[in-house]
């Protein structure tokens, strides 16, 4: 019997790793999302019943069941080098030239160029074939020992693809956050009002730091793998050691390991300049951020013989891409008030082109950035994008500033309802803290509609504007009090939109517990966050009743969120909003699982979709939302497996290649066609 729930639980594993493998590296699935978790829950509950039979490169093992407590430090095998910097094709050449003084009989050697990942540097070390440790870069000598997040990693392999595998293998490469991901955190962060990450890279090294690996696994990391090292003592199993560069991402890829394809072997000095010519644009159109090129002597033995300085291999360099940055005038600087009252100025500019898009406006984050920047109105400042998403103004040039220009300063009262703004002493951020206050109101009802909340359709910002203008809301309770007639004496609403606005604000009573508490909008309850709670707590009135001490306990949720939620609920305004929703029939207690339909029965079911350029009013983010809400998956690149190119302005590549598979593209008009169709 033994042996029998062995081999089970042995070929369960294979057909998870295998399905994984597929998915997450190759991106061409084979197993439906449902059949996976399925075999997922049949390992899960068998490795439960035995225990003893639990390994490390088991799928269950890629999420901790506890936060760590700390990181411990750990010295690296091998020192993990950083790499000499060189801007611009002369550089590179002057470099090449001072490596070809140490080996004169070698000439111009063949080098491999590779896209240099806007990430973290990661150390990975297997034995007999097992992932037993992952650390970060650190210094270089030694790093913060994060094994149990990086298991999080879908794109690194707990067990490497190979029947006899070498004793022990270094695998050495950068771990990233998606640019798609990075937008969902995002967004998530800001309707939580939690300070966004400025950029990916930033975003990814404080994730790998983070205790918790269930907020790793959340943000979904990729991985590409870039070297191999095998130890001269190690046994090399079924492998012999690669000889050059390119055999050896070769031989990470049969190993499992993700490797960038947009690579190249180049013979040349112009052969490496030609790829970095061409990668300066066409790196916008990739799904992650590259800032350069790396470019490494391909043979391993010229490697050998250059060795180290003290500092750098000097068999390799990386070829950096000027940071993109533009001038441009402030014309003006306004204020924006979110919903929940924090104020953010917002530069005024003068349009100018920056990596790819039309820019007039950049974000100034807050009062002690403008000091900071000592701002005027009329300034030439220098703007770019940060993490090439979010523009931002970088500095001031005031050489060029006019005599006759004023300081910005930040407004003493909110612009929208004319109350003194706050600044509270532990805070960088103004806020208005009149609930009342019509941007305040706006947000909260905008917040309330989303697809992730109560998810009511047709509510959007200009009806919105229009209702709290004239007086018919003044909090998500008063939309469940609207009419027909009164909706109808809005200008352009007849009464088919109004009828189907009443209707879907009726239909969102039977959103569940989870979804109701997200939008109320506390700060830092987002939805993952929301489903916590309500899971343990599963009214609002056993969520009030509860002490800060046993909200805090749950587990995932922090001192931060705790205090948040049990000051919200002790609010007497707050609370008499509650007792409005309760009266207008919404869900205050319950699961959310009997209002979600299975999923072979959602439209875009077992469809594979892929996103590229600008759509004319969608964000990539919000239209993976409705394919995802569909049933339909969304992906980061073309392959046979695509069912369907979604193409806005300038598709790149990605279009190229659709149309070599014959893959069917869609507008948006086209895909919201379809949506409805298949509704």
């Amino acid at each position: 019997m033994g042996d029998a729930v062995a081999q089970q639980i042995q070929q369960l594993r294979e057909q998870l790793q295998k399905a994984s493998y597929a998915y997450y590296v190759l991106d061409q699935p084979f197993m439906e999302d449902e059949v996976y978790d399925r075999l997922y829950r049949q390992l899960q509950d068998l490795e439960t019943q035995h225990p003893d039979l639990v390994t490390p490169d088991s799928p269950t093992q890629r999420v901790g069941e506890r936060p760590a407590s700390q990181f411990n430090s750990v010295r690296h095998n091998i020192p993990l080098y950083s790499l000499e910097n060189a801007f611009g094709i002369e550089e590179y050449r002057a470099w090449q030239e001072k490596w070809q003084r140490l080996a004169p009989e070698v000439g111009e050697a063949a080098a491999v160029a590779e896209l240099k990942i806007d990430g973290s540097a990661i150390a990975l070390t297997y034995e007999n074939g097992i992932l037993i440790q992952g650390l970060t870069r650190g210094d270089g000598v030694t790093g913060e020992e994060i094994t149990q997040n990086l298991k999080t990693i879908r794109s690194i392999p707990l067990r490497l693809r190979t029947d006899r595998p070498p004793s022990r293998v270094e695998v050495r490469g950068e771990a990233f956050l998606p640019l798609g991901e990075f937008e969902r955190i995002n967004q998530q962060r800001e309707a939580n009002d939690e300070a966004l990450f400025a950029n990916p890279r930033n975003a990814a090294a404080g994730t790998l730091r983070q205790l918790d690996s269930r907020i790793v696994a959340d943000r979904r990391l990729d991985f590409f793998a870039y070297t191999l090292i095998i130890p001269e003592a190690a046994e090399p199993g079924d492998l012999s050691r690669p000889d050059t560069q390119a055999e050896s991402l070769e031989t990470l890829q049969m190993l499992g390991f993700k490797v960038n394809p947009d690579r190249a072997l180049c013979q040349t000095a112009d052969e490496v300049a030609a790829f970095y010519d061409r990668w300066s644009t066409a790196r916008h159109d990739l799904p992650y951020l590259t800032d350069g090129v790396v470019v490494k002597l391909n043979d391993f033995t010229l490697q050998r013989q250059l060795g180290f300085t003290q500092k750098f291999p000097r068999w390799a360099i990386a070829l950096k891409y000027p940071a993109e940055e533009v001038p441009t005038l402030v014309k003006a600087v306004s204020v924006q008030v979110g919903r929940t009252g924090a104020v953010t100025p917002v530069a005024e500019l003068d349009a100018v082109q920056l990596a790819g898009t039309t820019v007039s406006r950049a974000t100034l984050h807050n009062s002690d950035r403008i000091q900071e920047l000592d701002l005027h109105i009329g300034d030439t400042v220098v703007v770019r994008k940060a993490g090439e998403i979010i523009p931002e103004v970088v500095r001031v040039l005031p050489e060029l500033r006019p005599a006759d220009v004023m300081p910005f300063r930040m407004p003493t009262h909110c612009p929208e309802c004319g109350e003194t703004l706050v600044k509270p002493e532990d805070e960088a951020v103004t806020r208005c803290i009149n609930a009342s206050c019509p941007a305040i109101v706006r947000g909260a009802l905008i917040h309330w509609a989303r697809r992730d909340a109560l998810d009511i359709n047709g509510i959007g910002s200009k009806w919105v504007e229009q209702w709290v203008d004239q007086g018919l809301v003044r909090s998500v309770a008063d939309l469940y009090g609207l009419s027909i007639e009164q909706l109808m004496q809005l200008d352009r609403m007849g009464e088919k939109l109004a009828t189907k606005i009443v209707d879907a604000i009726a239909a969102s009573k039977q959103q569940p517990w989870s979804r109701v508490l997200y939008g109320l909008g506390i700060r830092h309850v987002g939805t993952v966050n929301a489903k916590v709670l309500t899971q343990q707590f599963t009214s609002v009135d056993a969520l009030k009743a509860a002490k800060i001490e046993d909200i805090e306990a749950v587990y995932g949720i922090g001192p931060e969120i705790a205090q948040s939620v049990y000051e919200w609920l002790r609010n007497p305004a707050n609370w008499h909003l509650v007792e409005q929703l309760r009266a207008a029939g919404l869900q205050l207690e319950g699961s959310e699982s009997a209002t979600q339909p299975a999923a072979e029965e959602l439209p875009l079911a077992g469809k594979t979709f892929v996103i590229t350029g600008t759509l004319p009013s969608l964000s990539r983010n919000e239209a993976k939302a409705l394919i995802e809400q569909a049933g339909g998956k969304v992906t980061g690149s073309v392959s046979s497996k695509t069912s369907y190119l979604v193409a806005g302005e300038d598709a790149g590549s990605k279009l190229t290649k659709a149309e070599k598979l014959g893959i069917p593209q869609l507008s948006e008009a086209d895909l919201q066609a379809l949506l409805k169709t298949d509704d």
